[in-house]
């Protein structure tokens, strides 16, 4: 293809979506393990042993570029990209994304969701909310023809409308046998505009919504990101592949948020 974007036909997708189910379960797994008082190492260690005891699947993130563990977990202020440690130990009113990857049989399954530990703000509650619903509105907009500047409208749209802002450093991606592929998939921008979108298509829509304003900065760590004015940060991410009559959501994640796709 001249745009350079992988097409993926039955059997690539249905390879895909046995993986993105794969990650989409540990998601499930592991909420009840999200807790007051448990550290973000725990949860880590907890998810790894699923992916490769339970699932016989292989943690994508580990290694990856030297990463040094099996799931990202960005809490409170962590836009993305958050490090597993013991001395994070989380706390009630807390927020968390727990972003995770994994490798089946060569292809990649990539998601992330946000929980609430106890009972959170109602600042805390209406971000993580609003931050779902721009990514359903995002999805709604993939079908054949539809362009890539259609998903971030809509998404920057929802995010706008309650005065949040879009972080732009960080965006959604091609994915399949490739972890990270083309195309560059934007949570902003304007209708009509990019690449348009064929059958077989296969990416992530993945928008980080901040509380303040939607500058970031890396910490020494080179991994973790963090909102400039410190103001809380949520995400939320589904792979989704490009269906000759829509789309569908590759990660649903069972028996919680997402496990019906929208509509």
């Amino acid at each position: 293809m001249d745009h350079g974007i992988p097409i993926h036909f039955a059997e690539g997708v249905d390879m895909a979506r046995r993986a993105g189910r794969l990650a989409a379960e540990v998601l499930s797994m592991v909420e009840a393990y999200v807790v007051p008082g448990v550290s973000t190492e725990a949860l880590d260690r907890i998810c790894h042993d699923h992916i490769v005891n339970v699932q016989g699947a292989i943690p994508a993130n580990l290694g990856y570029h030297d990463y040094p563990k099996t799931i990202l977990t960005s809490v409170n202020q962590v836009v993305c990209h958050g490090i597993p440690s013991p001395d994070k130990i989380l706390k009630k009113g807390d927020i968390i994304n727990i972003d995770v990857a994994v490798i089946k049989d060569g292809w990649f399954g990539d998601t992330s969701r946000m929980y609430f530990v106890g009972t959170p703000s109602v600042l805390a509650r209406r971000l993580v909310e609003t931050t779902y619903e721009a990514l359903l509105a995002g999805i709604r907009q993939v079908k054949p023809g539809a362009t890539l500047g259609d998903i971030g409208h809509a998404i920057q749209s929802v995010a706008h409308r309650e005065h949040f802002s879009v972080v732009r450093e960080y965006c959604g991606h091609g994915i399949g046998q490739v972890y990270h592929d083309e195309p560059q998939v934007l949570h902003y921008g304007r209708r009509g505009e990019g690449i348009k979108l064929e059958p077989g298509m296969v990416f992530t829509i993945e928008p980080m919504l901040n509380a303040g304003k939607r500058e970031t900065r890396q910490l020494p760590d080179g991994w973790t990101v963090v909102t400039k004015d410190r103001y809380l940060s949520a995400q939320f991410e589904h792979m989704v592949a490009v269906t000759p009559s829509g789309y569908e959501v590759l990660t649903p994640w069972p028996g919680g948020t997402g496990a019906d796709a929208p509509v």
